[in-house]
């Protein structure tokens, strides 16, 4: 059997897993049931059920002994009984009970006997609806692979039929989309470029990047809007937390914030961390727990190359201030847009291994505490993970079933009891709002803020 080592970073966050914290992330895809075949979601199901091919990363088996591996099994060493299950809501179920089930879904770790994911098939749904939840391992895929992968296993083509399940897809199987590939350059072509004087000069890079943002964790930094890690004031957020989870989502339509970034002069993600920022603002003053200094957000930003999707992670980090301490919308706007200008500014212009190294040193003592179980005991890094990843521009289908809604599901740590990650899906922005459920009460009135908040831009720019 052959075996993939793991890279330093996937490796991680398997280290960083307890029962209390499992590194996993999910998708949560809504599906319209097609009018004419009232029958779908159990022939789809049944059809599913007899497909026994499965392509990396389902077929890769953890092997922790020496060092952290993929083993790669035959399809007969799969059990797919246990990785592919169908529920049912009572009907007609709403979002909030599928809410309820997909919490309770999340909240529970993967055993590492088995390929580490799982394929949820929900019907019940009211309005003729039916739901997909797919969680896999983090040390296997980051959000930006997800979204991929999503893109090769869902068709532009209303009329295709027969499809083939996410794991007889993954990062080799046939790609369904129906959108012709573009040809890039090989690997190799682009690594015979690098010469001892690029290499020289990517580690200068990173070691300068690393040195400045650490000496102001340490020492402070004079850019008032400059956010580095460790220097997040303590919140609710940030303490130790439990193993069951709340999940709540929210969607407006890009178009609206779009408008928003357009009048402000910044970028869509500028408009989502600053609704996040008021939404935060808001929860926590009606908590009598709002800090004077602003919230930190640590913002992952994808470096993966090309538009293959890959096992493992692609992504480096940087800290971003939220504007929590500034009552007016626009003016909490224009401080993010500040911040996130010299956030970008620090990343290193470097790739591949290089940043790597780079990210590893960064969340270093993060990791670390999450790993040796100090997470949430002294001052966070950061108060919240906010994530924005974009994802397909046209409407994607099932074997002619339209896929609605798209909302990702994402991991908590100790210290770190709040993740916002959102996905652009067919003119959508859709936003999944995942806490601890002991930590954050009522996580649902983030995500009625965050609309809120969006109207409040909105009137005070006169859209």
């Amino acid at each position: 059997m052959s075996r993939k080592v793991l890279k330093v970073n996937d490796s991680a966050w398997l280290y960083a897993e307890s029962h209390r914290t499992p590194m996993q992330v999910a998708m949560l895809a809504t599906f319209a049931v097609p009018a004419d075949r009232p029958d779908f979601v159990r022939d789809l199901v049944a059809r599913w059920r007899e497909v026994r091919e499965f392509q990396p990363p389902f077929n890769y088996l953890l092997r922790m002994a020496p060092v952290p591996s993929w083993q790669e099994l035959d399809a007969d060493r799969i059990d797919l009984d246990y990785h592919f299950r169908h529920s049912a809501l009572p009907r007609p179920g709403s979002q909030r009970e599928l809410g309820v089930l997909v919490s309770r879904l999340h909240s529970a770790k993967m055993d590492r006997q088995y390929p580490l994911w799982e394929c949820h098939i929900i019907e019940g749904l009211e309005d003729n609806l039916w739901s997909m939840y797919m969680k896999v391992h983090h040390s296997q895929i980051d959000g930006v692979g997800g979204v991929r992968l999503l893109k090769r296993i869902m068709s532009i083509d209303h009329d295709a039929r027969d499809m083939l399940p996410p794991w007889a897809v993954g990062t080799r199987g046939p790609d369904q989309s129906g959108i012709p590939r573009t040809v890039s350059p090989e690997i190799g072509e682009q690594r015979s470029s690098i010469s001892l004087r690029s290499v020289a000069a990517s580690g200068t890079a990173v070691a300068a990047s690393l040195t400045r943002t650490y000496g102001e964790s340490l020492l402070g930094t004079q850019e008032a809007a400059r956010a580095v890690p460790f220097r997040a004031p303590q919140t609710l957020f940030n303490g130790r937390i439990h193993t069951p989870r709340r999940f709540a989502t929210q969607h407006y339509s890009i178009d609206r914030m779009r408008a928003v970034a357009s009048a402000t002069g910044g970028s869509l993600n500028d408009v989502f961390l600053a609704i996040c920022g008021g939404s935060l603002r808001r929860y926590l003053s009606e908590a009598r727990a709002l800090p004077d200094e602003p919230l930190i957000a640590n913002v992952p930003v994808s470096v993966r190359p090309g538009d293959a999707p890959g096992v493992g992670n692609a992504i480096t980090f940087l800290y971003s201030s939220l504007g929590t301490d500034v009552a007016d919308p626009v003016s909490r706007i224009r401080a993010i847009q500040d911040s996130t200008r010299l956030g970008k500014a620090r990343l290193p212009d470097v790739e591949g291994l290089a940043m790597d190294a780079y990210t590893a040193v960064l969340m270093g003592p993060f990791l670390s505490q999450a790993i040796l179980g100090f997470g949430g005991r002294g001052r966070p890094a950061s108060n919240v993970v906010i994530s924005n990843v974009p994802g397909p521009y046209e409407p994607r289908y099932i074997d002619g079933s339209r896929l609605l809604e798209i909302y990702p599901v994402s991991l908590l740590f100790n210290g770190q009891a709040l993740n916002i990650t959102a996905v652009s899906y067919d003119g959508e922005f859709n936003i999944g709002f995942t806490g601890c459920r002991d930590s954050v009460p009522s996580l649902q009135r983030i995500a009625v803020n965050a609309g809120e908040e969006l109207e409040l831009l909105e009137a005070e720019l006169g859209l």
